[in-house]
This record gives C-alpha cells, sequence and structure tokens, in this order.
C-alpha cells in the first residue's frame, strides 16, 4: 500500500468559519433519510461504473489498496450552516481512480463533463468534472485515523472539502460519467426547487442553492438544522 500523502485544507483566513457558517463540536451525522440507520455494507464492497464507457463494469474496494493514497486535514460545510472542523481523512485521490479505473474504459472520443455518485443509501451527487478531478477530493475510507462508520459513509464516501457537504456522497457504490448535464431526480427533495443544489456548490462562493443567492436562503436553511440534528440522533439510536 502506497503512504499516504499528508494535505492540510485550512478552513479560511485565520481560520475564520466561511459566510454563514458556525462550527460545531465534533462530526454530526448528516444526509438524507436521517430517520434511519445507516444501509449496511455488503460484504463484498465494489463501486460500479457506468455511464459513457464502453462496457459496465465493477471495481472492488480492495482495488484502493493499490492506489496512490493521501491524508487530508479540512472542514467539513454542511449546506445548513455548521461546520465541523480539523477533520482528517485518508484515502485516494478521485483523480487517481479516475486516471487508474475509469479513464481506460471510457467511448473512443468521448469528453466528459459531469460525473455522478450514488450511494448505498439511494443519494446522489452531480459534480462538473474540473471539480471531481480536483486536488483534495478523495474516495475516502477513513476517518481521523480510524475505518468510516455507517454515519459517516462507510465504507467509503466522496469527499470534497472546496464544496458544500450534499456534494459529498457517502456510501459510495456507484459512479457515472456522463458527456452532458444528466438529467435531474424528479421527486428527489435536493433536486426540488426549494433545496435546488447549485452546479458548483463552492463553499468560498457562498453557492448554496441553484436558482438564490446564497446570503438570501441563509435563514432557510438554518431553520433546518436543529430538526436535522434531532433526526440525526434518531437515526443513530435506531441501529
Amino acid at each position: 500500500m502506497a503512504v499516504p500523502e499528508p494535505v492540510a485544507r485550512p478552513a479560511g483566513p485565520s481560520g475564520k468559519p466561511p459566510p454563514g457558517q458556525r462550527h460545531v463540536e465534533g462530526f454530526p451525522r448528516f444526509g438524507t433519510e436521517l430517520w434511519r440507520p445507516a444501509p449496511p455494507v455488503p460484504a463484498d464492497p465494489v463501486i460500479t461504473v457506468r455511464g459513457a464507457v464502453t462496457e459496465a463494469f465493477d471495481v472492488p474496494l480492495a482495488t484502493l489498496a493499490t492506489l496512490p493514497r493521501q491524508e487530508l486535514t479540512a472542514d467539513f460545510h454542511c449546506v445548513a450552516g455548521w461546520s465541523a472542523t480539523e477533520l482528517r481523512w485518508e484515502g485516494v485521490p478521485f483523480e487517481a481512480f479516475y486516471r487508474a479505473a475509469i479513464e481506460p474504459a471510457l467511448e473512443p472520443g468521448v469528453e466528459i463533463t459531469h460525473v455522478v455518485f450514488r450511494g448505498l443509501d439511494r443519494y446522489r451527487s452531480v459534480l462538473l468534472i474540473e471539480d471531481a478531478m480536483a486536488d483534495g477530493v478523495l474516495v475516502a475510507d477513513r476517518l481521523d485515523g480510524r475505518p468510516l462508520d455507517g454515519d459517516h459513509g462507510a465504507p467509503v464516501r466522496l469527499v470534497s472539502p472546496a464544496q458544500y457537504g450534499y456534494m459529498s456522497t457517502k456510501h459510495l457504490c456507484r459512479i457515472e460519467v456522463h458527456a452532458g448535464e444528466p438529467k435531474r431526480q424528479r421527486w428527489a427533495l435536493v433536486e426540488s426547487w426549494l433545496l435546488r443544489s447549485h452546479p458548483r456548490a463552492r463553499v468560498a462562493e457562498e453557492e448554496r442553492h441553484g436558482l438564490v443567492p446564497g446570503w438570501l436562503v441563509r435563514p432557510f436553511y438554518a431553520a433546518l438544522k436543529a430538526p436535522l440534528l434531532a433526526l440525526s440522533a434518531r437515526g443513530r439510536r435506531a441501529r
């Protein structure tokens, strides 16, 4: 196994949280269906690759041990307004995974513009290829020196520190590559007008919402913080 390369990602100037964010103690569970326990991990987990490839295929998670690894210290920013600080992630840079596992299987002449990440909990995020390939984006399998637990995305998850947390799909089990923007999920709450995701979701630019300026929707998202944390605690008790 390659030795991880440590990298630090500060939250912002002088360690201050970005606009509209407040630091919280610990790292709360977040995501959809928070009232449910985390999905079970398959006995032999894989990442399924679909989309603009010559043939669909599966990548066993054991393959990650053969790729370059990286340690990353970064803050995690939830769109609801809380930030967990100084999290230590470890995993494989997504760019390394893409170059080794996906790029050789692309359809000839295709130009990938979007990458879809899907989790065992049925959640999905859609990233522009340049954001997915950015420095610091990981397929992570460890957090703070320990394997990921169910609350934070076991067995592996996407970590994109420069974007709001809704881009960092947990329980990663499927990656789709597209030569064009994929269709929105019709009935998904985060794809609706109410919680329309931003195509970039960059924390530094406060790109919280796909249709409304970030500063304008701060109070709405902040109002979700308490009920979401309560649902998170309920989901933990349900395990």
